[in-house]
């Protein structure tokens, strides 16, 4: 509990409370506001409702906050980079998980020192929407060769990320997706670190995810990539180029159109801890690791 003093009416301050749910399981929790004032309690918020034809109204609801707890490892050496495409909110929950991040605005991609970075991230439809990133694709993928990971997400322009050819190796972007949600999901590579370092990852880590399992999948690639996952709509046949991964040079390259601009953001904790580990591709598994909820 908090004190805060009011001097007049329509006035708003923003205060800050640190709170730690009763039970720490893995999973979701609701955090309430409750404010006592002369013996009474208030615990409903209210969001405005205007238009300019129509009289002013509130709509009333609970207070409540909707927080996730998630069992999640991060390496203490991991530093990453992340350049912004279209925009999402990947950024603010990897930091939240304890994550090293450093958001890089694509125009000054040119003059960045990538050498800093254990892994570069480019958000979702970065080459449709970021030129600087096309222009200077060569220096990503030089970045790689010299022992960088990059995470590469999807792109929805497929013709002209094919025809830039931005891969290290041939690869097709196809409009290939899996809307239903609780696809089942065949794990291909049972054995690749991704899926042991620095997180175990099994089907359960799967379940709970929301709107859609990804978008824009590979549909071609060359036999430089490992496909890692396979997923499906029912009846259709299995997608293969949702996640895959290469290594070029001494790093690692990695493309995946499953939807964690969706996920993260709703506190999956199984997508968390996947990206956590493709963050984490290619780099020492010695790594010490520390554990964030």
């Amino acid at each position: 509990m908090q004190p805060i003093a009011f001097q007049h009416a329509d006035e708003a301050k923003q205060v800050k409370f640190q709170v730690r749910p009763a039970d720490l399981r893995e999973g979701q929790a609701r955090i309430k506001a409750v404010v006592d004032y002369q013996g009474k309690s208030y615990h409903l918020g209210y969001t405005t409702v205007s238009r300019d034809d129509l009289n002013t109204s509130y709509y009333y609801q609970p207070a409540v906050q909707r927080a996730s707890i998630v069992d999640v490892k991060v390496p203490n050496d991991l530093k990453a980079a992340y350049i912004m495409g279209a925009g999402d909110d990947i950024p603010a929950v990897l930091k939240e998980v304890g994550v090293d991040l450093t958001l890089i605005p694509a125009e000054k991609l040119a003059d960045a020192d990538l050498s800093r970075f254990s892994t570069v991230v480019l958000g979702i439809r970065a080459y449709d929407t970021q030129k600087d990133i096309a222009a200077h694709n060569q220096k990503l993928l030089d970045y790689v060769s010299s022992g960088g990971t990059l995470i590469v997400q999807y792109n929805a322009s497929a013709g002209d990320f094919n025809s830039g050819h931005f891969t290290p190796y041939p690869a097709q972007i196809s409009r290939a997706r899996v809307s239903v949600e609780e696809a089942p999901i065949e794990i291909l590579a049972p054995d690749d670190a991704v899926f042991h370092y620095p997180n175990p990852i099994s089907e359960q880590d799967f379940n709970g995810w929301v709107q859609e399992r990804g978008l824009y999948f590979m549909d071609q690639w060359d036999n430089h990539y490992a496909p890692l996952l396979s997923s499906h709509d029912p009846g259709e046949q299995p997608q293969k180029g949702g996640l895959l991964l290469a290594r070029y040079g001494k790093g690692t390259y990695i493309y995946t159109g499953y939807a964690f601009f969706r996920q993260l953001p709703a506190g999956v904790p199984g997508a968390i801890r996947l990206y956590v580990n493709l963050l984490a591709a290619g780099h020492q598994r010695q790594s010490p690791v520390a554990r964030s909820q």
